[in-house]
C-alpha cells in the first residue's frame, strides 16, 4: 500500500534516509534532524513531501520528492530525492509501487517531467528504472557547490561560517 505521509511518519522516514545513506556506503553524511524534516515536510510552507510503502508490518520504503521547473516545457516536474526500501522487502513491487505513485502525481497534475539521480555503481537499480522505460540523462553532468566552494562563491568572508 503506498499512503502520503504524515507528520507521525517523520521519525520512520528519518530512520530510512539513515538505512539509505548506509546503502549508498556515506552513512555519515545524512545529518538531517527529524525536526528539519518535520518542518521540510509538514511547516507552513512544505520544500519536500512524501509517500510511504507499506506492508502488513507496518513501513517499509519512502519516497522524498520536491517540485521542480522547466523553463523549457513551462511546466512543473517532479524530482525525486530519495528511493528506499527496506531489503528485507525488495523485490516486492514496493519500489514500483512508490515510483508509479508519484508518476500518477505528474499525470494528474500535468507535470511533463519525473527526474532523479542513481549513482554510477547501483546496477539493481539502474536495471529496474531501465525496465520500466526510465532513460539515462548521458549527455548532463550533476554539478553541486557545498561548504567553503559554496560560502566563497556567496562572498562570504569568513569560509567557516555555519
Amino acid at each position: 500500500m503506498i499512503r502520503t505521509a504524515t507528520v507521525d511518519d517523520v521519525p520512520v522516514i528519518h530512520t530510512m534516509i539513515r538505512e539509505l545513506a548506509a546503502y549508498e556506503r556515506e552513512p555519515d553524511a545524512a545529518k538531517a534532524t527529524e525536526a528539519q524534516l518535520r518542518e521540510a515536510l509538514f511547516g507552513e510552507h512544505p520544500a519536500a513531501f512524501a509517500l510511504l510503502a507499506e506492508d502488513a508490518k507496518g513501513p517499509v520504503g519512502f519516497a522524498l520528492w520536491f517540485r521542480n521547473f522547466s523553463t523549457w516545457t513551462g511546466t512543473h516536474g517532479v524530482y525525486l530525492e530519495d528511493l528506499y526500501v527496506r531489503p528485507e522487502a525488495r523485490g516486492g513491487g514496493h519500489g514500483k509501487a512508490l515510483l508509479a505513485a508519484l508518476a500518477e502525481i505528474c499525470v494528474e497534475r500535468g507535470y511533463a517531467r519525473f527526474e532523479w539521480s542513481v549513482l554510477d555503481w547501483n546496477e539493481p537499480s539502474i536495471g529496474f528504472y531501465r525496465s520500466i522505460g526510465a532513460e539515462p540523462m548521458d549527455e548532463w553532468t550533476v554539478f553541486r557547490l557545498t561548504g567553503d566552494a559554496l560560502r566563497n562563491l556567496a562572498g562570504v568572508s569568513n569560509v567557516n561560517a555555519a
